[in-house]
């Protein structure tokens, strides 16, 4: 067999095993599971993840998913805690510690000390009979067949389960304390994901006037708007200031191929009626989408039926939005 086929069968073995042990673990999930996640609902404390080695890996990662997701959570290396960290766990924390085998030298050290402090206690196993196990308040079974390893040794399997499981107590935790996209958006005000969560398309609008006519304007007024204020488009209102229809370069284009005698055109016969438009309250994100499905580069922003501005597509480039 040549190399890339050994290759690809390789790393196909290594998905399919890893997803068997996810879909199985799926089926040990019970009323432990929930025991668990009603227990820290209810704690004052915070969630304290442990764990050496591998474990201690994924231990940070778990923390991290809960902390984004609106769960206070610490990690702590179990191999430290045993040597001063001990003293970061409160009475009133769950201690969620991850480990393959349950008997790990660390973790029979740490347990006792763990229970003498009065902390719920979380075993993350792969051995539902192991030390950790039994002396847990409660037990999520991530029992896996063999590792990915072709030794069975590395962890790669067991470490793949261990993060599934963290995964699913975090989202079970969001979803039951009502955590929204908007809540989300606190906790990642940085970077393109937290714009989309946050920015609105009044935070983006130029502060400089819209370009607007009226819709009885003549076409040299309606010229002078679009050149003057360089959007290749402006906004057609009404007398009382709403929104009536838009005039693009391309639309004074098209109508010129067709007669050159402009003297008596009104902007409300060239203007596109019930142009696309936003509100200012809306999301940008959203404004994205809008301009993606209508094959289009720019919107009206509105408050009300009223003109504030006009969006472009280049605005939320320059925010790393799109």
């Amino acid at each position: 067999m040549n190399l890339a086929k050994n290759i690809i069968k390789t790393a196909t073995r290594v998905l399919l095993n890893e997803s068997e042990a996810i879909r199985q673990i799926a089926g040990f999930v019970d009323q432990g599971f929930v025991d668990c996640v009603e227990a820290i609902l209810a704690s004052k404390g915070r969630v304290v993840v442990t764990g050496i080695g591998k474990s201690a890996i994924i231990a940070n990662k778990i923390v991290a998913t809960l902390n984004s997701t609106g769960t206070p959570a610490i990690f702590m290396h179990a191999a430290d805690a045993i040597h001063g960290d001990l003293g970061m766990v409160q009475q009133d924390d769950v201690v969620i510690c991850i480990s393959k085998s349950g008997n790990t030298p660390e973790i029979k050290v740490l347990v006792p000390l763990l229970k003498k402090l009065g902390s719920k206690l979380v075993a993350l196993v792969s051995n539902t009979q192991s030390y950790l196990a039994e002396q847990a308040d409660f037990v999520l079974n991530a029992s896996i067949g063999e590792e990915a390893c072709p030794h069975n040794l590395a962890p790669t399997t067991s470490t793949t389960a261990h993060l599934a499981l963290g995964d699913a107590l975090a989202v079970c935790l969001l979803e039951a304390k009502g955590f929204t996209s908007d809540d989300f958006a606190k906790y990642h005000p940085g970077g393109s994901l937290g714009k989309q969560l946050y920015l609105k398309v009044g935070d983006l609008l130029p502060k400089t006037d819209p370009p607007k006519v009226l819709e009885t304007a003549g076409l040299k007024d309606v010229i002078v708007e679009i050149s003057s204020k360089r959007l290749g488009a402006t906004s057609v209102v009404d007398d009382s200031g709403k929104v009536v229809g838009i005039i693009t370069d391309g639309d004074l284009r098209r109508m010129l191929e067709k007669t050159l005698d402009v003297q008596a055109i009104r902007a409300k016969e060239v203007m596109t009626p019930s142009p696309k438009s936003i509100s200012v309250d809306e999301y940008a994100i959203r404004a994205l989408n809008l301009m993606k499905n209508n094959n289009i580069t720019q919107l009206v922003a509105i408050e009300g039926e009223k003109l504030v501005g006009f969006i472009h597509i280049h605005d939320l480039m320059k925010e790393g939005i799109v």
